[in-house]
């Protein structure tokens, strides 16, 4: 039996992996890899749909895993940021949700286990990866009609349950609502991980990472950092954090919010810095670590990892760094607060 996680971050800084994205780029794949043994016929180009890889070329995303793992990652995601019907429909493939989100998280559970059991001692993790569809609840996307909605409430936990469902029955540990840009699609995901794991009898922990579109310091809709915080704060959160959108340097004052204010125990995982003219990332491992050791220093994080742009090489400098410092610990911030 390994150690609970819920334990194992009172004692260190834990690691999560860097972009999914970023690595698959690395190859050089064509229509064929996205249609292989599963969708030979679809009517649709399905090139760049990326999760469909956990079940056309599952060597290709295990082999990520893994190296996530050794370059010191404890927490890997699974490959299912567009794991639900909402975000499939763009593709015509709604059908294979289920398929995407177990397999998904089968594979990755496999590497997990894999490098457990090679050094007990560290134990790895799987997140259920839960992106925020391609569509929000909260503003219309339609500048003539501002009371228009491209999706509802209960459509969102809809579709969030069935790649719950699909998730925990294919093993991870934890799940992830990630780069949230507007909470109230957070949550109807919160809800559905709350219906599916009362159904379920199950108990994972919940992590929560929001995205800081821009300078302003506010997401997508609207809210500021202390806001989004204060609107997911009823549920009994693992974790709360912020990624994407941002690289560490920008993302430094929003997350001092969230480590002075937030209950739980607070994650970052920013992009490598911010995109040039091409869309792509230019920090390299030791830029990015450099900015990184600030958030250890102040004792910001209990959780630290990569989105955009980052690959192991990155997680690699950043474990190192992570194993120098102490926990945050905010049974200290309400103190320090207190004698203020």
């Amino acid at each position: 039996m390994k150690k609970d996680i819920r334990q194992l971050i009172k004692e260190r800084i834990l690691v999560l992996d860097g972009a999914m994205g970023t690595m698959i780029q690395r190859h050089d794949l064509t229509e064929e890899d996205f249609r292989k043994g599963w969708f030979e016929d679809h009517d649709q180009s399905l090139k760049g749909n990326n999760d469909l890889l956990s079940l056309t070329r599952p060597e290709i995303i295990k082999d990520i895993h893994r190296e996530y793992f050794n370059a010191g990652a404890d927490i890997a995601e699974t490959n299912t940021f567009s794991g639900t019907t909402i975000a499939q429909a763009d593709y015509g493939l709604e059908s294979a949700v289920y398929d995407i989100n177990f397999q998904s998280a089968k594979i990755a559970k496999e590497v997990a286990d894999e490098f457990t059991e090679r050094e007990p001692i560290k134990p790895r993790y799987v997140a259920g990866s839960i992106g925020p569809t391609n569509r929000t609840a909260s503003i219309s996307p339609d500048v003539n009609d501002p009371g228009y909605r491209a999706i509802t409430f209960d459509e969102l936990v809809k579709a969030y349950s069935q790649q719950v469902k699909a998730l925990i029955e294919g093993g991870v540990d934890l799940l992830l609502v990630e780069t949230v840009f507007d909470t109230l699609n957070a949550k109807a995901a919160l809800y559905a991980i709350d219906v599916v794991q009362e159904e379920f009898e199950t108990d994972l922990p919940i992590m929560v990472s929001g995205t800081i579109t821009d300078a302003s310091g506010r997401t997508l809709t609207g809210q500021t950092t202390e806001s989004f915080l204060i609107s997911i704060s009823h549920m009994p959160l693992f974790s709360v954090g912020l990624n994407c959108a941002l690289g560490a340097k920008e993302l430094r004052q929003y997350l001092k919010i969230l480590a002075k204010k937030a209950p739980f125990f607070v994650s970052a995982h920013p992009n490598a810095g911010l995109p040039n003219e091409f869309g792509e990332y230019d920090e390299t491992p030791e830029i990015m670590g450099e900015q990184i050791e600030e958030f250890l220093q102040e004792g910001l994080v209990n959780i630290i990892g990569g989105c955009c742009g980052t690959t192991p090489e990155h997680i690699k400098v950043i474990a190192d760094l992570a194993k120098k410092y102490e926990v945050r610990s905010f049974e200290n911030e309400k103190q320090n607060e207190n004698e203020e």
